[in-house]
């Protein structure tokens, strides 16, 4: 849990996808990140937490449902939201805190 904690502590903004491996919302969520990623490369960290695996992890961060994605800077929450987004909107989020 420290390198969580050390990378959502980060100048960078992290976006922390929780899911779980049953849920099918979190697996169409799946590609829209990998696209993120490739796009805007080292500018943002894209991590995901297994909510079955870490209920710890769930549990502090108030995740209630799957997918639920969170946008940290310098370990504040930044922006929250339940539910698989479109890559356009998610990547215009992304940018605003870049």
């Amino acid at each position: 849990m420290s390198a969580f904690s050390d990378l959502i502590n980060s100048d960078k903004p992290v976006l922390v996808d929780f899911f779980a491996e049953w849920c099918g919302p979190c697996k169409t969520m799946a590609p829209v990140l990998k696209n993120i990623a490739g796009k805007l490369g080292d500018k943002v960290h894209i991590i995901k937490v297994d909510v079955d695996k870490n209920p710890a992890a769930a549990t502090k961060f108030s995740v209630r449902s799957v997918p639920t994605l969170i946008i940290f800077k310098k370990g504040e929450i930044k922006w929250k939201q339940a539910g698989a987004l479109p890559e356009g909107a998610l990547t215009d989020i992304l940018k605003s805190f870049i």
